[in-house]
């Protein structure tokens, strides 16, 4: 499923191969959290801007419209109209955020609806088949991701239900997929490394569920109030540690300059709702650093975003137009700003890929990593 074409340093130029299509990475997964991207677009500007694998989240489509009507339609991809790849978020993260709403045991999470207020309980074999019924590429696995920092016992006791929780999520995900009415019987099962920011818990788990052979990995919990620098540094701890044929997955990161610097610490895939969020609020990613297009210098701009961008927004759109809409809360101005970004962010990734063929990723990184993440 994963094969490695080249290597420079720690990055990875590899590829992964799905049902529904084979991922050249290293890639970001465009978040599609409710089978839709924030920002108005579908899977027909998926396909404009580049994305190659779209990530849709467990807890959400559970809430509404429910996996019994996604599998009714004939699973996620139909439903959406996504021919590619797609990953689903276990819902692990979206429960433990809600905080004083959950109550965690060893079976599962008993918990409240952030939209009504309804009691849920979630365990392992449950968001596995939510996840079996919405028939994704990739289901992950059901975890506990706690908040940094964290107390050391916390993290600890943590990281034990997560292991036990990942066997059982693969037993049932074998039972799921064999049933003669599966969705998708080729759904494969990533595990999730936790550990919060304490390196010897984050190795051991890394060592643990490594044995447990699985198609690929993910490092979770990082990104949730940690330093830049701490971060870095657990993914070089789980890196080294990670199985070397599978794809390595950071979840929820993160900046330009955050992929650049983890792919060079061996990090395949990567996922977050950052770009379109910032989009969505005038905050643009350009060749030239952060532009915020709300700003009064470019009420007479003629120039588009970013000059080196052929995306819909730059090629049809100055950056005075979209200033405009933005100021005049037009809806149009969040499709545009959103394109923009997506695009960038497809568009990074696979000038990376080409650095890591080319064996340039460390000029490469030298040039860009701090300048796209400054902010003009």
């Amino acid at each position: 499923m994963f094969t490695l074409l080249n290597k420079q340093g720690k990055a990875r130029r590899g590829t992964f191969t799905t049902k529904h299509g084979t991922v050249q990475t290293p890639v970001f997964m465009n978040v599609a959290t409710q089978a839709a991207i924030k920002g108005g677009l579908g899977a027909n500007d998926l396909q404009n801007i580049g994305c190659q694998i779209a990530l849709s989240n467990t807890y959400h489509l559970h809430l509404r419209p429910g996996e019994q009507v996604v599998r009714s339609m004939g699973g996620l991809h139909r439903f959406m109209n996504w021919s590619g790849p797609i990953l689903t978020d276990s819902g692990g993260f979206q429960v433990f955020s809600l905080d004083s709403l959950r109550k965690v045991t060893e079976e599962g999470v008993h918990f409240q609806s952030h939209i009504d207020g309804r009691k849920i309980f979630m365990g392992p074999e449950e968001s596995m088949k939510v996840q079996s019924y919405l028939g994704s590429d990739i289901a992950m696995a059901f975890d506990e991701c706690v908040a940094n920092p964290a107390e050391y016992d916390y993290a600890k006791a943590a990281c034990g239900r997560t292991e036990r929780w990942l066997v059982r999520c693969c037993d049932a995900l074998k039972q799921l997929n064999e049933a003669p009415d599966a969705v998708n019987p080729e759904q494969m099962l990533f595990g999730i490394n936790q550990g919060s920011t304490y390196a010897d818990l984050r190795a051991d788990n890394m060592k643990r569920i490594a044995e447990l052979d699985l198609p690929g990995y993910a490092i979770g919990g990082l990104a949730v109030g940690e330093e830049t620098s701490v971060m870095y540094e657990m993914v070089e701890v789980v890196e080294g540690w990670m199985p070397a044929d599978r794809p390595r997955y950071l979840m929820g990161v993160g900046t330009p300059s955050n992929i650049i610097e983890c792919v060079h610490r061996g990090i395949d895939f990567f996922d977050c709702v950052m770009p379109a969020r910032n989009a969505r609020h005038g905050h643009l990613f350009t060749s030239e650093g952060i532009v915020n297009i709300r700003n009064a210098k470019y009420e007479y701009s003629n120039e588009p975003v970013d000059k080196a961008c052929d995306c819909f927004t730059c090629r049809n759109h100055s950056k005075a137009y979209l200033r405009h809409l933005f100021k005049a809360e037009e809806m149009y101005a969040l499709r545009l700003a959103v394109i923009h970004n997506l695009h960038f962010y497809n568009k990074l990734m696979e000038r990376i890929r080409e650095a890591i063929e080319n064996n340039t990723f460390e000029a490469f990184r030298s040039k860009w990593s701090e300048v796209l993440d400054r902010r003009i």
